[in-house]
């Protein structure tokens, strides 16, 4: 979708709707709405609408971060930490890997 076609108004329509989506659980989208809407927040010539595009594209960003932060750390704990955990781990896992006791 080309951005410079749309209004300003409904650009920040746009933006929030990605914003309040990725509360959903779709922390995808907060990656997509800070990316796409990362020029028009902060490269292009000031308009009314651009300060709150703005806010939604940092909060965009930290939560997409947020969320990357906590997922690396989890899958880095469960690797880490699975043979140890027995049938706990087991029962959470989808495959469960061969060669370790």
């Amino acid at each position: 979708m080309d951005l410079s076609k749309l209004k300003n108004d409904k650009k920040l329509y746009l933006c929030r709707w990605y914003f309040q989506a990725g509360f959903l659980l779709l922390p995808f989208l907060w990656c997509v709405n800070a990316i796409w809407f990362f020029r028009e927040a902060f490269w292009k010539a000031p308009y009314e609408e651009q300060k709150q595009i703005k806010k939604y594209v940092i909060l965009s960003f930290v939560g997409a971060l947020i969320w990357t932060v906590a997922l690396v750390a989890w899958i880095v704990i469960f690797q880490t930490h699975r043979a140890e955990w027995g049938a706990v781990a087991d029962r959470m896992s989808f495959i469960i890997p061969t060669g370790m006791p």
